[in-house]
């Protein structure tokens, strides 16, 4: 049995399609967990088991300024804020798959 080649390609083009939708979940899903980890992180950090946090420690900026030099852009201070942000709305781990749709996914990558 033969496979017209318009048949072939809309079955490549679709294993292609699929493919890419799963590694766009998979990484949306890591970036996710990532920035819950590094705003879990900040908060334990400024809080140091306290109700509150301390102000005036400057942790984000000095944060903002070694990540931007390590890894580039997408560490700004406003960037930690909603990773911190991220973190005091959904501090259950294991509500981020249970909580968010697809719609949240994309608005919190988009950040």
């Amino acid at each position: 049995m033969e496979i017209s080649e318009d048949s072939l390609f809309q079955s490549v083009k679709e294993i292609v399609r699929q493919s890419r939708e799963k590694v766009f979940r998979i990484a949306n899903s890591t970036l996710l967990l990532t920035y819950w980890q590094i705003g879990k992180l900040i908060v334990e950090d400024e809080q140091q088991g306290k109700e509150r946090a301390e102000y005036g420690k400057y942790t984000l900026k000095k944060l903002s300024e070694k990540l931007t030099l390590e890894f580039g852009k997408g560490f700004d201070e406003s960037n930690l804020r909603n990773m911190r942000s991220f973190y005091h709305a959904l501090p259950i781990c294991d509500a981020l798959r249970h909580e968010l749709s697809r719609t949240h996914y994309r608005l919190f990558h988009s950040q």
